[in-house]
């Protein structure tokens, strides 16, 4: 069996002040908006997690620029009543920047932990949603939510819960509206990995074919605690 893969790049600037996130043993973990740009000319504003050792003393500030490497990671909490999957970039390496080189890549291996959801838009866009969960250690998954495009998202639509996938695109923020029960309209940020190669490695149920860990019914758009 493949190895399970889970590896990101991001390169951009600090937006905003770092805060201190959360604890684990001693070890302070800061959350950070990243602006990554687009080849369009967009940005994308990304929640990155980053722990105090990697900065080594440094502090950073609003405007900065960080290059990280790391993997894409999820989490449970309870917002509102309501269950939420919260998604951030998971930092495990500072590294240089270089202008030369794509500010946004992410390499996915998991499987299918949802049936793919696929629609057009009005205008004749095929696109299909899909729920990736990757294994980590200690028995650990990340559940991360991708979308695709075009003949992508038709090759998507056949696939099946259980299905072995890799993929490779950028992980992305996407603005949205919710409305409340009492009629208030609020604005919110899903964040998505946008697919630019996928592919299948192993059907359900094929040997050597290594099932995900069962997944709570938590919605993924969310934001993360600012």
């Amino acid at each position: 069996m493949e190895n399970v893969i889970n590896t990101l790049h991001l390169s951009g600037k600090v937006i905003g002040t770092p805060v201190v996130g959360h604890e684990a043993f001693g070890e302070k973990f800061y959350y950070l908006t990243l602006g990554v740009p687009r080849l369009s000319g967009a940005m994308d504003h990304l929640p990155v997690t980053l722990s105090e050792r990697l900065l080594d003393g440094a502090m950073l500030a609003d405007g900065d620029t960080l290059a990280i490497e790391g993997q894409v990671r999820s989490y449970n909490k309870i917002i509102e009543g309501a269950g939420r999957l919260l998604i951030t970039a998971f930092a495990q390496k500072i590294v240089e920047s270089d202008e030369r080189e794509n500010p946004n890549q992410i390499q996915l291996t998991g499987t299918l932990c949802k049936t793919p959801a696929y629609r057009t838009t009005p205008f004749g866009r095929e696109i299909a949603d899909m729920m990736l969960a990757v294994n980590r250690a200690y028995g650990k998954s990340d559940y991360i939510p991708c979308i695709t495009w075009g003949r992508s998202a038709r090759f998507a639509a056949k696939l099946s819960v259980g299905d072995k996938i890799q993929l490779t695109g950028r992980l992305q923020s996407r603005a949205y509206q919710k409305q409340l029960p009492d009629g208030t309209v609020v604005e919110k940020t899903a964040y998505e990995v946008s697919v630019g190669h996928l592919e299948l490695l192993s059907e359900r149920g094929a040997p050597g074919d290594a099932p995900a860990h069962g997944m709570s019914d938590f919605r993924s758009n969310a934001i993360l605690p600012q």
